[in-house]
């Protein structure tokens, strides 16, 4: 199962500007201060292929199965038996990186009774659709599905998957792969760059829409099944008006194999890991105050390696540079499939408040990073999860981590952290899992 998962994250790309050796890059991880580490703690068995972990601004916890259904763990930390969504008849899981990705809901449910979900269909292509809730709301309405985008997908691979609205704005945040395929190239590359630097097409950006089409201009580059896409895109996305066929959905640029990313509900600040192709994995930072058009590297870039997949003068940048790049290979800071994280902001363990806690499919291994100014990084090593799929957020700030092999974890706050990937200890339990309503957070129900 391990190795399976690893070949839907090992088209990453870690990023930018400057060759760095793996002793330089261990250098510039200064442990952070506090000694904190981290424990998971199992509060659900049994799920199958779980691939991302959402909620609904509620007690529950939405678990996305890669073979196209969504279950939910209720308030009191049961399993239901009845799934929330199954799709599974338009779900294509020939390829272990397809399938049902990623699941967010809209930022005013239920008010706005409406939850999106990015999945391969049974075409190979992705699909982001908008689904409405029943009348009973641990429950979708199977037969509301409307298609918001689809791209076509030259390979079975780098489909990323995940889907962010962004707490400033409510636009929705889709984080797409490079199209498959090694060194971004073969059949439905552009031969010459590669299409994470084709600005004339979707794959291997991060994608901003306005679902709710309010305000903005007519979809640009994306397509639906028949008509026209149901969205705007946003005035100030930071290609409008440049011409040379540029996308307008395009915010960021770059990426191989963009798997998780996340806003700090705090900060607003974005993160976003892209699994590295051969050598490097990496988690980049983007400020709450960007203006979007960063382009994060790939296909010249893989972390801080430049890639001699281009030449220099077609790879001109600027770029922007990882705040972490981990070598492929073993120990507690190293690894071949990186999965991005959230920034704790819960209340119930103090000594992670403002760490972003993010981890490896393959090694196993997890990283706590935060930024004082400089980022201090505490490689971890395994903490005991097997296949580390995904992290979610809780409505309350609490985080979870899904293994492959089909069990969710919460993450807790434990002893010493030890850099050396030892065994943490002065681990801390709590019985209460779920924690709605917590002061200064917003939890409904």
């Amino acid at each position: 199962m391990k190795k399976q998962l690893y070949w839907i994250l090992i088209a990453g790309f870690l990023l930018a500007v400057g060759l760095v050796s793996q002793t330089a890059v261990s250098a510039q991880k200064p442990l952070l201060p506090n000694g904190v580490g981290i424990t998971a703690v199992p509060i659900q068995t049994g799920l199958n292929l779980p691939v991302d972990i959402a909620n609904a601004g509620d007690d529950r916890l939405f678990i996305v199965e890669q073979h196209g259904t969504i279950r939910i763990i209720a308030a009191d930390g049961n399993l239901l038996p009845t799934p929330f969504l199954d799709i599974s008849a338009l779900v294509d899981t020939g390829h272990p990186e397809q399938g049902l990705l990623g699941l967010v809901f809209h930022p005013n449910y239920p008010s706005i009774p409406y939850f999106y979900i990015n999945y391969t269909d049974i075409n190979g292509d992705t699909v982001i659709a908008r689904y409405a809730i029943s009348s009973n709301p641990n429950v979708a309405n199977a037969s509301s599905a409307t298609e918001i985008l689809r791209l076509d997908q030259p390979n079975d691979n780098h489909n990323a998957g995940d889907l962010n609205f962004g707490p400033q704005d409510g636009y929705l945040y889709i984080a797409m792969g490079d199209g498959g395929n090694g060194d971004d190239s073969g059949t439905g590359h552009n031969p010459e760059i590669g299409n994470a630097q084709d600005m004339t097409q979707l794959l291997g950006k991060v994608l901003r829409i306005d679902v709710d089409g309010s305000s903005g201009l007519a979809p640009d580059c994306g397509t639906v099944s028949g008509g026209s896409p149901p969205y705007t895109i946003p005035n100030n996305n930071p290609f409008i008006a440049s011409g040379d066929g540029i996308c307008n959905e395009i915010w960021a640029s770059g990426l191989r194999n963009p798997w998780r990313a996340s806003f700090d509900r705090e900060t607003f600040d974005y993160y976003i890991a892209d699994v590295g192709q051969g050598k490097w994995e990496e988690v980049n930072f983007q400020p709450a105050s960007s203006a979007g058009g960063e382009n994060y590297g790939w296909r010249c870039y893989e972390g801080e390696l430049f890639t001699n997949l281009d030449t220099a003068d077609e790879c001109p940048g600027p770029y922007v540079t990882p705040f972490d790049v981990y070598p492929h290979g073993s120990g507690s800071d190293a690894g071949f499939s990186i999965t991005g994280g959230f920034v704790y902001r819960g209340n119930d363990f103090p000594a992670l408040q403002g760490i972003y806690i993010y981890a490896d499919y393959v090694s196993e291994n997890f990283w706590l990073a935060q930024n004082s100014g400089v980022w201090n990084i505490t490689p971890l090593g395994p903490i005991g999860v097997s296949d580390p799929t995904s992290f979610g957020e809780g409505c309350d700030g609490e985080l979870y981590v899904a293994s492959h092999a089909g069990t969710i974890y919460q993450i807790q706050a434990s002893g010493t952290a030890k850099p050396d990937g030892a065994a943490l200890d002065q681990f801390v339990y709590l019985p209460l899992i779920f924690r709605g309503n917590s002061p200064g957070l917003t939890c409904s129900g």
